[in-house]
Formats: C-alpha cells, sequence, structure tokens
C-alpha cells in the first residue's frame, strides 16, 4: 500500500470531481432557508440542513466519493461558534476548484417578527417567551435575537448572493432559488428587480434606482390595467425623451462598473429598479437593461410585485 504523501491534507479534494457545484444556504433564522433547501432538493440536489461549518470540507468529500454531482447544505447561526471559520473555509475550497454559490437569505425585522408571531416558535438566540413576560417584552426580545444574528452573520452577508424573501410566498421563493442557481456559468451574474416603493425598497439591492419621475402610464385609462412587458406601455415609455435618456444614464453608469465588479470578484450583483407600483416604469426598465446586458453577462429578471400576483 502507498504511503500518502506527507504534504497532502487527507481531507484534501483531489482526482476527478464528481461534485460539480456546492451551494450554501445561510441566512437570518425565519427568512425560508428550509423552504430554499426543499426547492433545491427537488432539484436534484443532494441536501443537509444545519451542517456545522468545520465539517463542510467533509461533507463535500463524502459526496466526491459517491460521485453526486450537485450538493447542498444550510448553515445558521446555531452553529456561531463556528461561522468565523467558514469565511476561510469557503476561499480554501474555491481555491481548490470547487464551485461554491452562496446564497443568504434575509427579511425585514417586521416580516419576521410577524412569522415568529404566527409560528409561534422561538428564535435560537433567544430562550423563548419568559414566564410571566408580556407580549411586548416578548417582541423587544425578539428584536434583540434578530440585531445579534445580523451581527453575527454580516460578514457572511457580504460575500454572499441576497435574497430579501419579506413579500416572497414559499412558491415564488423556490422559483427564485431554481432560477438562481440555474443560471449560466458566468464571472458576473446580474440580476435585475423591479419594485414598488410603497412596499419598500428590496433588501437584497447593491444598486436601486428610483424611476417614480418618469411619465406614469398609470395614468393612461387604456394603459393601466397592463405592466411593462406589454407592448402598448413600451411604444407609450419609448416616446418620452426622459425616460429613453433614464435608462440610457443607468445603462452608461453600470458599463463603466460592471468591470470593476468583475475584477473583484463579485458573483452576483442585484440592480433594483423602482417606481411607485411596481407595474409600469420599472418592469419597463427592469425588461430593457436586461436585454442590454444579457448578451454579455447572465441575467436574472425579477418583478417582485408581478411575480407576486402570479
Amino acid at each position: 500500500m502507498t504511503e500518502p504523501s506527507a504534504t497532502t491534507s487527507p481531507t484534501q479534494i483531489t482526482g476527478p470531481r464528481p461534485v460539480s457545484e456546492v451551494i450554501l444556504i445561510t441566512g437570518i433564522s425565519g427568512s425560508g432557508k428550509s423552504v430554499a433547501l426543499h426547492a433545491l432538493e427537488d432539484a436534484g440536489y443532494f441536501c443537509v440542513d444545519n451542517l456545522p461549518p468545520e465539517l463542510l470540507r467533509d461533507f463535500i468529500r463524502l459526496e466526491h466519493q459517491r460521485y453526486t454531482h450537485r450538493v447542498a447544505a444550510a448553515v445558521d447561526v446555531r452553529t456561531a461558534s463556528s461561522l468565523p471559520h467558514l469565511l476561510p473555509l469557503i476561499a480554501e475550497l474555491r481555491s481548490e476548484g470547487v464551485r461554491i454559490r452562496a446564497i443568504f437569505l434575509d427579511a425585514s425585522n417586521d416580516a419576521l417578527v410577524r412569522r415568529y408571531s404566527e409560528t409561534r416558535r422561538p428564535h435560537p438566540l433567544s430562550a423563548g417567551p419568559a414566564h410571566g413576560s408580556s407580549e411586548g417584552d416578548d417582541t423587544r426580545a425578539l428584536f434583540d435575537a434578530i440585531r445579534l444574528e445580523r451581527e453575527l452573520l454580516a460578514d457572511l452577508r457580504e460575500v454572499s448572493t441576497v435574497i430579501d424573501t419579506s413579500q416572497l410566498r414559499p412558491a415564488l421563493l423556490r422559483s427564485w432559488v431554481r432560477s438562481l442557481v440555474g443560471a449560466r456559468a458566468s464571472a458576473l451574474t446580474l440580476v435585475f428587480e423591479s419594485f414598488a416603493f410603497k412596499h419598500g425598497v428590496p433588501l437584497d439591492a447593491d444598486y436601486v434606482f428610483d424611476v417614480r419621475v418618469l411619465p406614469n402610464p398609470h395614468y393612461v385609462r387604456e394603459l393601466r390595467p397592463l405592466t411593462g412587458r406589454d407592448a402598448p406601455v413600451a411604444a407609450y415609455l419609448e416616446q418620452q425623451p426622459e425616460v429613453r435618456e433614464m435608462f440610457q444614464q443607468i445603462d452608461q453608469f453600470l458599463e463603466r462598473w460592471l468591470p470593476a465588479f468583475e475584477e473583484d470578484q463579485r458573483s452576483y450583483l442585484t440592480v433594483a429598479v423602482g417606481c411607485t407600483g411596481g407595474q409600469h416604469r420599472s418592469v419597463y426598465g427592469v425588461e430593457w437593461l436586461a436585454r442590454r446586458f444579457a448578451s454579455r453577462y447572465a441575467t436574472l429578471v425579477r418583478h417582485r410585485e408581478l411575480d407576486a400576483r402570479d
């Protein structure tokens, strides 16, 4: 029997790589990590929940030996003591040729509090409702736990693709996760997302452009029931000089700075375009921008308000 080389780690992943992709699901408790993991499982990934970060390499190595092609693991704050080791481990695995996509699920504090109130489950960083405490005391304690969790996961969020689940139904979250992992391989994937300011700015946005100053098709009776994906709305907006000027300037801004994001080895960039109702101007703008960049980058299109209706 040949002795292993003294310079080779016993857990180093060597030889042919059956594991072609590793999806790492992280995020704030209550933001939908279980839903996302189930979506990946349905898509053919071998999944494991609540994996301690120090076992990630062994998990990949085991599936490598079993010739599993796509694996996914969920890591959360319940393994808080191990989280500082996760970022260096991800960098190390990537340097060895392992393709890792980190997806971070987030939600607004109000949405998280509502979900915990509906399920009556305690937050993992809280001890649960205190005996004799009032509902207001429990809510304050929950906010404190969420704030602490955000602090613990802040560094991980910075290097991940963020999905804001505040207003997403489980079915829509599953769809967005599948589209994200199904995007073609690219140094930088662009996510263009339309939204309504009246429902809040998406937490996952890297850039936010406000197009509420543009002419609004909502006030044209024939166009009101349509969306920015419909030809009559597009034709109306294309006739407005300020619409062309606005989106050409956004296009020029992105053209100028996207190479810098590539050089910084960013994997995803989310560009959010918002109008009042998230139906006409922002939808048109997202579709226009996605067409402009689709030939050079992997692009994903999200219409938060429209998708929520489907």
